[in-house]
């Protein structure tokens, strides 16, 4: 079966064509060989255009099991050839990250807060960009603490917001601040809500999504190891980020919604709710409702990639 992108609407989409991925660094252009080393990849050792140039998806998330577990959970729904346990590691060659490729979708994971998600970003924009990749949509597909939201609900990212609720991304370049914007792109984000009405599996919002540095006290937790506040400051804290939007809390979203609309990329970030915040800071839930609530995100996102490909209409 050949993939043909489709709107939301069904028809072939002309919005997305020809849309090369773009990089934000004319020193680039100079380079001999540019050395993915996070990746163990390089323009100079690696045929990146024959290896990835027909790329339309890139899912990321944090745990290395996991994302292996949706390069095989999509290969199945893509009605693939071949044994979707055979899939092999392209980044067997480190032990950063994990890449593996399926069809037209990269599963990649980035490890756990804003640094080491950064890291891949970079390398990956750029694997993107020397792979001659158009309209590629990104994904970040997580677990993340709810605001006022029942455990196992799905949050679709509106805007990624820092933990004054502002939507941006300060990042620190020669000891000066960098000041970048986090809208995620509107478009995904809406199709995402559709493909959940059709699903009609799992709760799913829209809401803004606070990223944090650390996960005991940046998010208001009480059972660090260390704690300089009290329940009663923790709850007013929630009730604020709940009015000004906030739905849920995780480490990673600014930094990606920053890189994909500095790039130019159409981004989303998709998490269930683990626990509702208002009520405890543990995640007490067994674990096979953890994997089953885990496999939401990747169930949705799934759907999106099957509708946009022609497998659904």
């Amino acid at each position: 079966m050949t993939p043909i992108l489709l709107n939301h609407m069904g028809n072939e989409e002309n919005e997305y064509i020809n849309e090369q991925v773009q990089v934000k660094n004319p020193n680039l252009d100079t380079m001999e060989e540019d050395i993915l080393y996070h990746f163990s990849l390089s323009t100079k050792t690696h045929n990146l255009p024959e290896m990835f140039g027909d790329i339309k998806f890139v899912c990321v998330g944090g745990s290395a099991n996991r994302m292996k577990a949706f390069a095989q959970f999509i290969h199945q729904e893509l009605k693939l050839p071949g044994n979707p346990g055979d899939i092999k590691d392209i980044c067997e060659g480190t032990d950063r990250y994990c890449m593996y490729k399926v069809g037209p979708v990269l599963s990649i994971s980035h490890g756990m807060g804003v640094p080491s998600i950064s890291i891949m970003l970079h390398e990956l924009i750029k694997l993107l960009h020397h792979a001659q990749c158009c309209d590629v949509v990104l994904f970040r597909l997580g677990t993340s603490g709810g605001v006022g939201l029942a455990p196992g609900t799905v949050v679709i990212t509106e805007k990624a917001v820092d933990y004054s609720f502002r939507p941006q991304f300060e990042q620190v370049v020669l000891g000066k601040v960098i000041t970048r914007n986090t809208e995620l792109d509107e478009g995904v984000a809406n199709e995402l809500l559709q493909c959940s009405s059709e699903l009609q599996t799992f709760p799913t919002v829209i809401g803004n999504t606070m990223c944090t540095h650390d996960f005991y006290e940046g998010q208001g937790r009480l059972d660090g190891a260390l704690c300089s506040f009290s329940q009663e400051e923790k709850l007013e804290y929630l009730r604020k980020a709940y009015e000004a939007g906030v739905r849920n809390i995780e480490m990673e979203s600014t930094v990606f919604a920053a890189m994909c609309r500095v790039c130019g990329l159409k981004g989303a970030v998709v998490c269930v709710a683990l626990l509702n915040r208002f009520e405890g800071d543990q995640i007490t839930s067994s674990h096979d409702v953890l994997v089953e609530y885990q496999q939401r995100p990747q169930i949705l996102v799934a759907h999106f990639i099957k509708k946009r490909l022609g497998y659904i209409i």
